[in-house]
């Protein structure tokens, strides 16, 4: 009788397995999620497969407050599976976070944005010579290019373009008095230095 007390035992948190899973599963898909970031933007991909993610993230939800509340009733050893599932995730969203943030990059010294009907481009250049360019737009998609710069005199060179379109050149003029990068050329090859639509970067 005492294995079989000690089956019986073993098997209460079995009835705790279903959620385990839920646990895990997802979990897992809230990495994945998070991992649409580096393709497009989490936004992106939530409106266009919501029939996947919304019902990862309803799961993910319900799972955390079921796992708090089971790991405060009968403790960590009981719910070892669930706790660390949750606590990858954190983790993982710890190391986003701190990917993004400013930590490890060198010091900016120029930002500027422009702006169209859809999108916006945002140029970050750094101190290091790199340069960033972040492109956001509707239903949330959000992309960086990463590129290589120098300046000479008033003249942007990039040696690596941060884009990959030609809708940038690869030469832009710095006007800080007017608080503009110019990226248009008329037929002489000289940049336009009147502010138009779609033809300049405002210094932030």
């Amino acid at each position: 009788m005492s294995n079989y007390k000690k089956m019986t035992q073993n098997s209460i948190p079995g009835k705790f397995s279903f959620f385990n899973v839920i646990a895990i599963v997802s979990s897992v898909g809230i990495v994945a999620w998070i991992i649409t970031d580096f393709f497009g933007g989490m936004m992106l991909w939530l409106f266009s497969y919501w029939f996947v993610f919304l019902p990862i993230i309803l799961l993910y939800i319900g799972s955390f407050f079921e796992s708090a509340v089971t790991v405060i009733r009968d403790g960590k050893k009981r719910n070892e599976i669930k706790l660390y599932s949750h606590l990858s995730v954190i983790g993982v969203i710890l190391l986003f976070n701190l990917y993004h943030s400013e930590v490890f990059k060198a010091k900016s010294i120029l930002t500027a944005t422009l702006k169209d009907d859809l999108y916006h481009y945002t140029l970050i250049f750094r101190e290091n010579g790199k340069v960033e360019n972040h492109a956001s737009g509707i239903f949330g998609y959000t992309e960086t290019f990463e590129g290589d710069y120098f300046i000479v005199g008033d003249t942007i060179i990039f040696t690596k373009k941060p884009y990959d379109n030609n809708f940038i050149p690869d030469t832009l003029l710095l006007d800080k008095s007017a608080k503009a990068i110019f990226i248009e050329k008329d037929e002489h090859e000289q940049f336009v230095t009147e502010k138009k639509w779609l033809n300049h970067f405002e210094i932030d």
